[in-house]
């Protein structure tokens, strides 16, 4: 294989992600309804209904355009786990209200679905792992015990990344490779065309080029956001990029996030009639051979 990253005949490629940091609204409502829409916030907290569970739309809106993505799973210490300090932090609470756990069999389920269907199941590394290796390793087994299989890579959560040293312990605890690098508040190409080798081995890093929230409000302002993620896919086509997109499986909800399902979908359109190669970063690290002469960077 030759040193493009981007397989075949493909323009570009463009690499479909989403971290699973919140797949339950739960008590998250109340803090919601204290900025906006408090009525609706309060409905959903007394109701059965999950609006952040939005896998089957995911996976039924992907299947319908042909092509897969990477659900990234998050093994998230209990609250009382954490330093003393931090339990009296609202921020902290905003964390751990959403916390699941990976080993009921709803997400037994889901992983073994997700995999049996062509998606691919990584790590979603927590806050704490992204300075302490033991934990990440940790993390990674329990992603692996549930799904019976190995996961070739990841994103930290809140893209939390200690420099090199986050990269040193992922590639340690045997990830192959990295999608953290990159901004919740801006999009672009600020890192980089292609992904590359931070150590010159086989450890290779995506840098995220977009997160949805980073966009204008599809809600509000589709147009707007339409230009921008249009304007990103000509740049990734005119420079035979490797582009990465995150959304989140809670954006996929119409109710709570409109606008976001139908930017994604037409995003991937998009990027399919340009030519572009469309999938997770898994796959794509698989075609890449060992020996192609991505760039070298350490920088975060």
């Amino acid at each position: 294989m030759t040193a493009d990253p981007v397989p075949g005949d493909h323009e570009f490629a463009l690499c479909l992600t989403h971290d699973v940091d919140r797949p339950f609204k739960g008590y998250r409502a109340l803090y919601y309804a204290l900025s906006e829409r408090p009525r609706y916030h309060l409905r959903t907290l007394t109701s059965d209904a999950n609006p952040y569970w939005q896998f089957g739309t995911i996976v039924d809106l992907e299947r319908s355009l042909g092509v897969r993505s990477a659900f990234y799973f998050l093994d998230q210490p209990h609250l009382l786990d954490r330093p003393v300090r931090e339990w009296v932090d609202p921020r902290t609470w905003v964390q751990f209200l959403g916390r699941y756990d990976l080993t009921d069999p709803a997400f037994e389920t889901l992983l073994a679905e997700l995999d049996e269907g062509g998606w691919e199941v990584g790590l979603h590394g927590s806050i704490p792992a992204h300075e302490d290796r033991e934990r990440l390793r940790a993390e990674k087994e329990r992603v692996e015990s549930v799904l019976g299989d190995t996961v070739a890579g990841g994103r930290q959560h809140y893209l939390r990344l200690d420099g090199r040293r986050t990269w040193e312990n992922q590639s340690r605890a045997g990830l192959d490779y990295d999608a953290s690098l990159g901004s919740g508040t801006a999009y672009g190409f600020a890192h980089g065309y292609e992904p590359f080798r931070p150590f010159d081995d086989e450890f290779v890093v995506f840098p995220l080029t977009l997160m949805e929230q980073a966009l204008p409000d599809p809600g509000t302002r589709f147009d707007r956001a339409w230009e921008e993620c249009r304007r990103l896919l000509r740049e990734a086509s005119a420079n035979d990029a490797v582009m990465t997109a995150l959304w989140h499986p809670r954006y996929f909800s119409e109710s709570e996030f409109p606008g976001y399902a139908r930017l994604y979908e037409r995003l991937v359109e998009r990027a399919l009639d340009m030519g572009a190669w469309v999938g997770p970063p898994g796959h794509l690290y698989e075609q890449l051979d060992s020996g192609a002469a991505l760039r070298k960077s350490g920088e975060c």
